[in-house]
């Protein structure tokens, strides 16, 4: 998957930038990557490179889990050639697990994920505008918010469709999305994260229903994504586990 606008065009309105990140913001971004060999690189580098005429203050966090290729190798390749990047090496392949380690290891004052397929640059802007606004917590870029450009295949919509119905109906959930690119300020991530008790696919639904469920204030941004690779996971793996988790966690949030 890949939002639209990987690497835009640098704007001539360089102004328009220095509004947006002259608050005196230090950005983490924490990039989850398994089996990511020939993928990895070309997203790191555009996104330094790109960030480096935003911010001057970063870091990337590369978070390779359970990788059986070269990711490991490439991932600390990128971490010789970039000071920003540091690379996190977890055994077992864990997307949500490695969010969580990657956001846990964050030491900037703002937070925002993005998958190694998935890199927004216009998100990144413009979550970085919502967040200015002290009152917002997380900013969430969703693949069905209105504005929103869902290019992927079809099981793929339609499993984010009955996803999405199950969260509103089951568990009370407002935002439209969980899954993909968040930016969040990391004080009141923290402590929403430590009580996050499930990882691989529910990690970050879980963090978005504590995080609603605690009163924090969550903006969402439309945008536009269309697949580069197959998934991870396939399809018929990913459901019953999903649905499984799913259960888990609504357990977990009854006991609360």
């Amino acid at each position: 998957m890949v939002a639209e606008d990987v690497c835009p065009p640098r704007r001539s309105g360089a102004s328009r930038d220095a509004r947006i990140y002259d608050w005196g913001v230090v950005i983490s971004v924490v990039m989850p990557a398994h089996n990511e060999a020939g993928y990895l690189e070309a997203s790191v580098k555009s996104l330094v490179e790109a960030i480096r005429t935003r911010s001057r203050t970063f870091e990337l966090i590369v978070v390779q889990n359970g990788s059986t290729d070269t990711t490991a190798h490439e991932a600390d390749a990128l971490a010789a050639e970039y000071e920003e990047v540091r690379v996190i090496h977890r055994p077992e392949p864990d997307y949500g697990a490695a969010l969580r380690a990657g956001f846990l290891a964050a030491s900037g004052n703002v937070v925002i994920n993005f998958d190694v397929d998935l890199v927004n640059l216009d998100f990144f802007d413009r979550a970085m505008a919502v967040l200015r606004e002290e009152t917002v917590s997380i900013v969430v870029g969703s693949k069905r918010a209105g504005g929103s450009q869902d290019r992927r295949s079809t099981g793929r919509r339609w499993i984010t469709s009955i996803f999405a119905a199950t969260l509103r109906y089951g568990f009370g959930l407002t935002v439209s999305d969980t899954h993909g690119i968040k930016a969040l300020r990391r004080a009141d991530l923290l402590s929403i994260v430590d009580g996050c008790q499930f990882g691989r696919d529910i990690f970050d639904t879980e963090l978005i229903l504590r995080a609603e469920r605690s009163g924090l204030t969550i903006k969402e941004v439309p945008v536009a994504v269309s697949d580069i690779r197959p998934p991870r996971t396939s399809i018929a793996r990913r459901i019953p586990r999903t649905l499984l988790g799913l259960a888990r966690l609504r357990l977990a949030l009854w006991r609360a």
